[in-house]
Order: structure tokens, then C-alpha cells, then sequence
């Protein structure tokens, strides 16, 4: 099982997580992967996970996993779940040190319903840890913006204060009213406008290029959550070591998001020209608690796909030496 405090931290994860011994029965499992399978916790205990999802090819991935001892994944598989209920998802399994194996189960998202659907637990353990830390980032920027005589660094305190009252906004919004987004029209080009502020404004800031399609539409999000995507792979990049950040903006047509074709899709793609994501990383880089930073909590990327996904789109990578590109996809139109 996992580690006292590290269990508290995977039981608030909206994504389904479990351990498997190396027959593939479970160990443990967090509350979020019970509702998916739609059985009690204590149901599921040492079941067979492939038979409780009635899909043989989960149960040979698993073997491969702890035979080669390298991860695996089944992307858009369908599973038997409780209640008779058929489930799409991305699985992705991966050996531990104790000869066990963690599986990661994610359903693929239908489109996101006209007022905004809860977001899961994830993001609001999120909000409950960064509204300390906000508090006095603001109270500090407060006293610098009173003090200094530089009306560039006055500028830059003015900064900080409305990003902190951003975040602490989106964060009150996330305790208070369980998750649900607040969808309104959304000016992509305005919104990387504003990410390009932020990023520059912070020390040794890599530069930053634009490639836009300027006949883009508006579509249809939650601003501040788009927002906070676009700064968690920007901010990947610079601690990537990127020298350059290229956004771009385009529209792709025909483009599978969850289980749907989507006629037409804006794809915001951040690319640059850092470190690139390690090969040990390819295969698990957007699952919570995985890192390439010791420093790093693992939950970045994690917490953007989720918002893509909530979203009705998509967060997709690639990454090649000396170019790595983050796509986030957003469906164009709503049912």
C-alpha cells in the first residue's frame, strides 16, 4: 500500500488509482477508482482488476508490466463495469519497486454540459493547499507595491496582486460551489496575450513567439482554467531550460476527443526548444505524482489534461530533441 501520508493525498485525486500485487488482485484502491468501477472499496479488495473490468487484454498488459518491468497503457479501451455499465477510459499501469503494479484508470469525457460539470477532487484538495501560500504572496506584493519608487517594479507588484486574487477567486470557487466552470466566450488570442505577460515577467524568462491564426472565433471555457494550463506548460518549458516558447494558434478538423468525432477543434499548441520529456517519462508523464523534477510534484500536468478534459477536449504531447509541443485541443462548437 502506499505510504500514510502519500495514501491521503491519492485518496483526493479525482482519477482512479490502485495497487495490484503480481497476480493482479487488489491491494488498494482510492475512492475515486471505486465510483468508476461502481463498487463499494471493500468489494473490490482482492479481486482480479481484469475481471472486475471484463477486458482480457488489460489482464496481459498487467502481466507484461512486472515481466518486462516497463510500463504499459490501453488507450480508449472499453470495459464491463458495475451495474452493467460499459466505460471507455485510458488505463496506464506501471511496476514498483516492491514487485507490485499501480494502474492509473481515466474515462474518457463526453462534452462538457452547458452550465459547467463538478470538477473532481483533485482540483479542490489543489485549492485547499495553495490559499495559505496566496495569502501572503499577496500581503508581500501589497507592501512592495506601497514602497517602491520604480513604476516598472510598482507594474510588476500590481502583478502579482491580481494573479494572487485570480488564483484565490478560482480557488473560493472551487470550495464553494464544488467545482462547477464558469463557461462564457473566450478570446484565445487575448488569453495568450495575458499568459505572455506573465511569462515574461518572471526572472530569466525564455522568449516568447506567436504564430496565429487570426481567424479564429471565440470559443466557449472557463478563462481562468485555460489559463492555468497554458501557464503550467509554460513554466515547464522554462524549468525545461527553453531559450524560446512558440503559441500557436490553429484550427484541425476531424479530431477524436473521448469517444466523439469532432467536426472542428482549436488546438493551442506551446512549443519549445528545451530538454524535452524523458524517455523514462513518455508513457506516464500526464498521470498524478509523477515528476522529472525532485523538486516537482507531479500534479501540473495531471491537473491540465483534467481541465482539457472537463473542457470536452484534450491535452497531447509530443517531444523530440530540441522541440517538444504541448496541444491542447478545444472543441468549436457545443451541442
Amino acid at each position: 500500500m502506499p505510504a500514510p501520508n502519500q495514501a491521503d493525498l491519492l485518496t483526493l485525486l479525482g482519477t482512479g488509482l490502485t495497487l495490484l500485487d503480481p497476480t493482479g488482485r487488489v491491494l488498494w484502491l482510492n475512492p475515486a477508482l471505486a465510483e468508476i468501477l461502481g463498487v463499494g472499496p471493500r468489494t473490490a479488495m482482492s479481486q482480479d482488476l481484469a475481471a472486475l473490468m471484463r477486458n482480457p487484454a488489460l489482464a496481459s498488459r498487467l502481466e507484461r508490466t512486472l515481466t518486462e518491468q516497463r510500463a504499459f497503457s490501453l488507450r480508449g479501451a472499453s470495459f464491463g463495469v458495475g451495474r452493467g455499465r460499459e466505460l471507455t477510459a485510458d488505463v496506464s499501469m506501471q511496476p514498483t519497486d516492491e514487485n507490485q503494479i499501480l494502474v492509473e484508470v481515466h474515462p474518457l469525457a463526453s462534452d462538457l454540459a452547458p452550465t459547467g460539470t463538478p470538477l473532481s477532487a483533485t482540483l479542490r484538495g489543489f485549492a485547499h493547499e495553495v490559499k495559505n501560500p496566496l495569502a501572503g504572496l499577496r500581503g508581500a506584493a501589497q507592501l512592495l507595491e506601497r514602497r517602491v519608487g520604480d513604476d516598472d517594479l510598482r507594474r510588476l507588484a500590481t502583478m502579482v496582486i491580481a494573479e494572487a486574487d485570480r488564483l484565490a477567486a478560482l480557488a473560493d470557487d472551487l470550495l464553494r460551489h464544488g467545482g462547477a466552470a464558469r463557461i462564457a466566450p473566450v478570446n484565445v488570442h487575448e488569453l495568450l496575450e495575458r499568459l505572455e505577460g506573465l511569462v515574461t515577467a518572471e526572472a530569466e524568462a525564455p522568449r516568447v513567439r506567436h504564430d496565429y491564426d487570426p481567424s479564429l472565433p471565440d470559443i466557449l471555457g472557463d478563462t481562468d482554467r485555460l489559463l492555468q494550463i497554458l501557464l503550467n506548460l509554460t513554466r515547464n518549458a522554462s524549468q525545461a531550460s527553453a531559450q524560446t516558447i512558440t503559441l500557436r494558434t490553429r484550427v484541425e478538423h476531424a479530431v477524436r476527443l473521448g469517444d466523439r468525432i469532432i467536426r472542428a477543434a482549436l488546438r493551442v499548441d506551446v512549443v519549445d526548444d528545451g530538454q524535452g520529456v524523458p524517455e523514462y517519462l513518455r508513457d506516464t508523464v500526464f498521470q498524478p505524482l509523477v515528476s522529472g523534477r525532485p523538486d516537482g510534484t507531479g500534479l501540473g500536468l495531471a491537473l491540465s489534461r483534467e481541465i482539457a478534459l472537463e473542457h470536452g477536449g484534450d491535452l497531447r504531447y509530443t517531444s523530440y530533441p530540441g522541440e517538444t509541443t504541448f496541444s491542447l485541443y478545444l472543441p468549436m462548437e457545443r451541442p
